[in-house]
Formats: structure tokens, sequence, C-alpha cells
């Protein structure tokens, strides 16, 4: 189940496979109405947690194989993009968010919802997910983190059109205001002048707590990943 990289391959296509596979609107409305939509719930989350945590242990038993040597400088760039990351991160983890994977109900109350963190993009926690995948690929080179990283951001952006898809095949037309007064790339519908920015929605409080969150990685990360974040 681990220490090759043929285990910890696996283990990716597991956990991003099976989210593209359950989130498929047949197997997905299928499975709803068979286990009802809180069985269904519950059988996702605990197939990503089981799927998560063997990723992990394959990430960690994994040999290192190099594939490339990434120059000193990218080192610089996860420090760059990770404050960005967790900011998206924590204000993503909004209750209001139609987008958020137990929150159709919430939709169906105002599907005209666009505020806080969305008005900047409709997929922040994805976005947040995809740039640390991203980012670390820059600076890691060996296969194992390549599969790693690589998985998080095909699952990250792969998984902002999967959203999209579904919330379209449910809704219908009901999802139309929302998607046209929102967008995937960040700020496209500020700029296009489809929204406004909603600064006191996203709040500092927000702001601060995904500056928080980067710090304590950043402090933690010898411990979490073995290797200094400082770019030195």
């Amino acid at each position: 189940m681990t220490g090759t990289l043929d285990a910890l391959f696996a283990a990716v296509v597991a956990f991003v496979g099976g989210h593209f596979l359950l989130g498929w609107p047949s197997i997905r409305t299928l499975l709803i109405e068979q286990l009802g939509a809180n069985r269904f719930r519950a059988v996702f989350s605990l197939a990503a947690i089981v799927a998560l945590a063997w990723t992990i242990m394959a990430y960690g038993d994994a040999p290192y194989m190099p594939v490339w040597e990434p120059p000193h400088w990218t080192r610089w760039i996860p420090n760059i993009v990770m404050p960005l990351a967790c900011i998206l991160l924590v204000c993503g983890y909004n209750p209001f968010s139609p987008t958020a994977m137990m929150n159709e109900e919430a939709f169906e109350e105002d599907p005209h919802l666009v505020r806080g963190i969305l008005t900047v993009t409709r997929h922040p926690v994805m976005w947040g997910i995809g740039l640390w995948g991203l980012a670390h690929l820059t600076i890691r080179g060996d296969a194992a983190s390549m599969m790693l990283f690589g998985g998080m951001a095909v699952l990250a952006f792969g998984g902002m059109m999967k959203i999209d898809a579904k919330k379209r095949a449910e809704f219908g037309a009901k999802w139309a205001p929302f998607e046209l007064s929102t967008s995937v790339l960040p700020f496209r519908a500020i700029l296009d002048g489809r929204t406004k920015l909603d600064w006191r929605g996203i709040g500092w409080l927000r702001v601060g707590g995904g500056l928080l969150l980067w710090a304590l990685l950043h402090g933690a990360h010898p411990w979490i990943a073995g290797v200094s974040a400082v770019p030195v």
C-alpha cells in the first residue's frame, strides 16, 4: 500500500479520481437516490479522508527519484504565493458560498447571493489548493512530489469546471445569475463590470486569519515537510 512510487500514484489517483467520479452528475444523482443526501455526503467525506490519509502515508514512504533540479531562485515562489493561497483558503470557507459541497440549501434560499471573496472568484478554496500545488511543483523536482502536487493542482483546477457543470445541471437557469456575476479567474468579473469588490464582506479578520495560517505553516514546515520554508 505504501513504499513505492506505484503505490503513491495509485493513492493520488484514488484521491483525485474519487472526487471526480463521485461528483459526476449521473453517478452523484444515482447515489443520492439510493443513499439520501446526508448519507451520500458522509460516504463522500469518508472516502475522501481515507484516500487523503493513504496519499499522505504513500508520499512519506515513497522513494526519492530526481527528475529535474529546480534552480535556487524558485524557492522564493512558495513564499510569495502561499500567503495568498492561505488567504483564499480562509476566506473561501464561507457559509454563504453556493459552490461549497454542502451549501445547496443556501443557494436555494438566495440564488443571487454574491458577497465577500465570491466577488473575487467563485472558487476561492480551489484556487488556494491549486496555487499551493503549483507553487510547490516549482521547487520539488522529484517524481513523488510531482505526483502529489501535480495531482492536487489537477484536482483544484479541474474541480472548478466540475463544480460549475454540476451546479448548472442541478439548478439550471437559477444558476445563471450567480455564474454571470462571478468568475473563475480572480478579479475577472470585477474588471468586466459584472460585480464590485466586496471588501467589507471579505474583512480584515479573514485576511488576518489567512496570514496567520500561512505563518503557522511556514514556521512548522520543518516538522511538517522535513525542510525549512526559508528561501536561503
